[in-house]
Protein backbone atom coordinates (compact mmCIF):
# COMPACT_ATOMS: atom_id res chain seq x y z
CA UNK A 1 0.00 0.00 0.00
CA UNK A 2 2.88 2.37 0.50
CA UNK A 3 4.54 1.51 -2.39
CA UNK A 4 1.28 2.10 -4.18
CA UNK A 5 -0.05 4.85 -3.19
CA UNK A 6 3.05 7.12 -3.40
CA UNK A 7 2.43 6.63 -7.54
CA UNK A 8 -1.29 6.36 -7.53
CA UNK A 9 -3.57 8.16 -4.73
CA UNK A 10 -6.84 8.98 -5.61
CA UNK A 11 -8.12 10.49 -2.72
CA UNK A 12 -7.49 14.52 -3.12
CA UNK A 13 -9.89 15.29 0.15
CA UNK A 14 -7.36 13.05 2.57
CA UNK A 15 -3.88 13.50 2.80
CA UNK A 16 -1.95 10.40 2.52
CA UNK A 17 -0.88 9.78 5.55
CA UNK A 18 -3.94 9.80 7.28
CA UNK A 19 -5.32 7.75 4.83
CA UNK A 20 -2.57 5.29 5.78
CA UNK A 21 -3.52 5.75 9.41
CA UNK A 22 -6.71 4.87 9.05
CA UNK A 23 -5.85 2.00 6.62
CA UNK A 24 -3.64 0.54 9.59
CA UNK A 25 -6.34 1.38 12.23
CA UNK A 26 -8.85 -0.46 9.72
CA UNK A 27 -6.72 -3.11 9.31
CA UNK A 28 -6.25 -3.52 13.49
CA UNK A 29 -9.63 -3.97 13.40
CA UNK A 30 -9.93 -6.70 10.60
CA UNK A 31 -7.60 -8.93 12.28
CA UNK A 32 -9.02 -8.54 16.07
CA UNK A 33 -12.70 -9.71 14.62
CA UNK A 34 -11.57 -12.33 12.60
CA UNK A 35 -9.41 -13.72 15.09
CA UNK A 36 -5.80 -13.51 13.35
CA UNK A 37 -4.81 -11.62 16.33
CA UNK A 38 -5.32 -12.34 20.02
CA UNK A 39 -6.21 -9.68 22.61
CA UNK A 40 -2.78 -10.05 23.48
CA UNK A 41 -1.26 -9.48 20.68
CA UNK A 42 -2.74 -6.41 20.17
CA UNK A 43 -1.56 -5.30 23.70
CA UNK A 44 1.89 -5.64 22.52
CA UNK A 45 0.80 -3.61 19.58
CA UNK A 46 -0.35 -1.05 21.47
CA UNK A 47 2.83 -0.03 23.97
CA UNK A 48 4.39 -0.81 20.80
CA UNK A 49 2.66 1.87 19.67
CA UNK A 50 3.32 4.40 22.39
CA UNK A 51 6.99 3.56 22.51
CA UNK A 52 7.59 4.33 18.99
CA UNK A 53 5.94 7.68 19.33
CA UNK A 54 7.62 9.29 22.32
CA UNK A 55 10.76 8.50 20.53
CA UNK A 56 9.36 9.84 17.00
CA UNK A 57 8.49 12.85 18.84
CA UNK A 58 11.99 13.49 19.66
CA UNK A 59 13.73 12.13 16.96
CA UNK A 60 12.12 14.61 14.27
CA UNK A 61 11.77 17.61 16.69
CA UNK A 62 13.12 20.52 15.52
CA UNK A 63 16.00 20.96 17.67
CA UNK A 64 16.56 16.95 16.10
CA UNK A 65 15.73 15.88 12.92
CA UNK A 66 17.52 12.56 12.20
CA UNK A 67 14.60 12.11 9.26
CA UNK A 68 11.37 13.57 8.83
CA UNK A 69 8.50 13.21 6.98
CA UNK A 70 7.75 15.43 3.60
CA UNK A 71 4.41 14.99 3.08
CA UNK A 72 1.40 17.00 4.97
CA UNK A 73 -1.23 15.83 7.99
CA UNK A 74 -3.81 16.09 9.93
CA UNK A 75 -4.14 12.66 12.46
CA UNK A 76 -0.60 13.43 13.97
CA UNK A 77 1.43 14.98 16.92
CA UNK A 78 3.73 17.21 16.27
CA UNK A 79 6.14 16.93 13.19
CA UNK A 80 4.62 12.86 13.58
CA UNK A 81 2.11 11.53 11.54
CA UNK A 82 -0.09 9.06 13.85
CA UNK A 83 0.37 6.32 11.25
CA UNK A 84 4.21 6.37 11.69
CA UNK A 85 3.93 4.03 15.38
CA UNK A 86 2.09 1.11 13.01
CA UNK A 87 5.05 0.52 11.58
CA UNK A 88 7.30 0.07 14.49
CA UNK A 89 4.15 -2.16 15.77
CA UNK A 90 4.30 -3.90 12.81
CA UNK A 91 7.46 -5.36 14.30
CA UNK A 92 5.62 -6.26 17.61
CA UNK A 93 2.76 -7.51 16.14
CA UNK A 94 5.11 -10.24 13.77
CA UNK A 95 7.29 -11.14 16.91
CA UNK A 96 4.36 -11.84 18.95
CA UNK A 97 2.42 -13.75 15.95
CA UNK A 98 5.53 -15.99 15.00
CA UNK A 99 5.89 -16.63 18.98
CA UNK A 100 2.73 -18.64 19.25
CA UNK A 101 2.71 -19.94 15.35
CA UNK A 102 5.88 -21.38 15.20
CA UNK A 103 5.89 -22.62 19.59
CA UNK A 104 9.00 -20.63 20.39
CA UNK A 105 11.45 -22.10 23.26
CA UNK A 106 14.46 -21.35 24.24
CA UNK A 107 17.87 -22.62 25.72
CA UNK A 108 19.97 -20.52 28.35
CA UNK A 109 17.36 -17.95 28.20
CA UNK A 110 18.96 -15.24 31.04
CA UNK A 111 16.54 -13.61 33.78
CA UNK A 112 14.10 -11.42 32.67
CA UNK A 113 14.85 -8.19 34.73
CA UNK A 114 18.18 -8.21 32.82
CA UNK A 115 17.18 -8.34 29.73
CA UNK A 116 14.47 -5.95 30.65
CA UNK A 117 17.81 -3.57 32.14
CA UNK A 118 19.24 -3.73 28.94
CA UNK A 119 16.53 -2.96 26.78
CA UNK A 120 15.57 0.44 29.32
CA UNK A 121 19.37 1.69 28.44
CA UNK A 122 18.73 1.01 24.91
CA UNK A 123 15.42 3.01 24.85
CA UNK A 124 17.02 5.84 26.69
CA UNK A 125 20.50 5.50 24.51
CA UNK A 126 18.54 6.06 21.61
CA UNK A 127 17.43 9.97 22.97
CA UNK A 128 20.88 10.55 25.14
CA UNK A 129 23.39 9.72 22.41
CA UNK A 130 22.22 13.15 20.81
CA UNK A 131 23.97 14.81 24.38
CA UNK A 132 26.26 12.57 25.64
CA UNK A 133 29.11 9.68 24.95
CA UNK A 134 26.86 7.13 22.41
CA UNK A 135 27.34 3.51 23.66
CA UNK A 136 25.60 1.55 21.53
CA UNK A 137 28.76 -0.66 20.58
CA UNK A 138 28.87 -1.28 24.62
CA UNK A 139 24.85 -2.40 24.37
CA UNK A 140 25.51 -4.51 21.32
CA UNK A 141 28.98 -6.52 23.12
CA UNK A 142 26.54 -6.61 26.54
CA UNK A 143 23.63 -7.63 24.27
CA UNK A 144 25.80 -10.36 22.70
CA UNK A 145 27.06 -11.62 26.45
CA UNK A 146 24.00 -11.87 27.95
CA UNK A 147 22.31 -13.54 24.66
CA UNK A 148 25.28 -15.28 22.89
CA UNK A 149 24.43 -18.94 24.02
CA UNK A 150 20.50 -18.30 23.92
CA UNK A 151 19.36 -20.68 21.11
CA UNK A 152 15.32 -20.23 19.86
CA UNK A 153 13.73 -23.41 18.70
CA UNK A 154 11.17 -22.97 16.60
CA UNK A 155 8.28 -25.62 15.01
CA UNK A 156 8.09 -25.27 11.37
CA UNK A 157 6.48 -28.86 10.85
CA UNK A 158 6.52 -32.19 13.78
CA UNK A 159 9.87 -31.09 15.36
CA UNK A 160 11.47 -28.12 16.39
CA UNK A 161 14.94 -26.86 14.85
CA UNK A 162 16.73 -24.26 16.39
CA UNK A 163 19.69 -20.94 15.62
CA UNK A 164 21.05 -18.76 17.69
CA UNK A 165 18.80 -16.04 18.84
CA UNK A 166 20.98 -12.76 17.86
CA UNK A 167 21.65 -14.52 14.24
CA UNK A 168 17.55 -14.66 13.95
CA UNK A 169 17.48 -10.81 15.36
CA UNK A 170 20.19 -10.24 12.60
CA UNK A 171 18.37 -11.30 9.69
CA UNK A 172 15.25 -9.53 11.02
CA UNK A 173 17.15 -6.12 11.06
CA UNK A 174 18.71 -6.79 7.90
CA UNK A 175 14.81 -6.94 6.49
CA UNK A 176 14.07 -3.79 8.37
CA UNK A 177 16.79 -1.95 6.17
CA UNK A 178 15.61 -3.48 3.01
CA UNK A 179 11.49 -2.39 4.21
CA UNK A 180 13.14 0.67 5.29
CA UNK A 181 14.87 1.38 1.81
CA UNK A 182 11.52 0.96 0.12
CA UNK A 183 9.41 3.17 2.61
CA UNK A 184 12.18 6.13 1.88
CA UNK A 185 11.54 5.80 -1.83
CA UNK A 186 8.50 5.59 -1.32
CA UNK A 187 8.13 9.43 0.40
CA UNK A 188 6.64 7.75 3.86
CA UNK A 189 9.70 9.45 5.59
CA UNK A 190 13.26 10.79 4.42
CA UNK A 191 16.63 11.03 5.93
CA UNK A 192 18.68 14.57 5.89
CA UNK A 193 21.06 13.26 3.02
CA UNK A 194 17.56 12.22 0.86
CA UNK A 195 15.92 15.40 0.94
CA UNK A 196 16.78 16.23 -2.64
CA UNK A 197 17.26 12.74 -4.25
CA UNK A 198 16.96 9.58 -3.27
CA UNK A 199 19.82 7.21 -2.27
CA UNK A 200 20.00 3.97 -0.25
CA UNK A 201 19.91 4.00 3.37
CA UNK A 202 23.23 4.05 5.42
CA UNK A 203 24.15 0.00 5.99
CA UNK A 204 25.19 0.99 9.54
CA UNK A 205 21.56 1.62 10.27
CA UNK A 206 21.29 -1.99 10.76
CA UNK A 207 23.17 -1.67 14.23
CA UNK A 208 20.10 0.74 14.56
CA UNK A 209 17.45 -1.94 13.61
CA UNK A 210 19.13 -4.65 15.59
CA UNK A 211 19.03 -2.30 19.19
CA UNK A 212 15.34 -2.01 18.23
CA UNK A 213 14.75 -5.66 17.68
CA UNK A 214 16.17 -6.59 20.73
CA UNK A 215 13.52 -3.97 22.64
CA UNK A 216 11.36 -5.15 20.61
CA UNK A 217 11.87 -8.52 21.35
CA UNK A 218 12.23 -7.90 25.28
CA UNK A 219 8.64 -6.17 25.03
CA UNK A 220 7.10 -9.43 24.02
CA UNK A 221 8.60 -11.22 26.04
CA UNK A 222 6.47 -9.65 28.99
CA UNK A 223 3.62 -10.97 27.48
CA UNK A 224 4.21 -14.42 25.93
CA UNK A 225 6.71 -15.37 28.56
CA UNK A 226 9.78 -17.35 27.33
CA UNK A 227 9.52 -21.20 27.68
CA UNK A 228 12.37 -23.00 28.30
CA UNK A 229 13.24 -26.12 25.32
CA UNK A 230 12.95 -29.42 27.50
CA UNK A 231 15.74 -31.48 26.67
CA UNK A 232 13.48 -34.45 27.11
CA UNK A 233 10.98 -33.41 24.08
CA UNK A 234 13.80 -32.05 22.00
CA UNK A 235 15.46 -35.95 22.17
CA UNK A 236 11.77 -37.51 21.78
CA UNK A 237 11.55 -34.96 18.63
CA UNK A 238 14.68 -36.00 17.34
CA UNK A 239 14.21 -39.67 17.78
CA UNK A 240 10.44 -40.01 16.27
CA UNK A 241 11.97 -37.96 13.39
Amino acid sequence: MIIITRFWYPFESLYRYDFLFLAAVGFQIFLLAFRLESPKEAVVILIFHIVATIMELFKTSDGIKSWQYPEPFVIGIGNVPLFAGFMYSAVGSYIARVWRIFDFRYSSYPPLWTTVALVTLIYINFFSHHYVTDIRWLLIIASLVMFGRVQIYFRMDRIHRHMPLVVGWLLVALFIWFAENISTFANVWVYPTQQHHWQLVSITKLVAWYLLMLLSFVLVSLVNRPTIMPPALLEEEQTAN
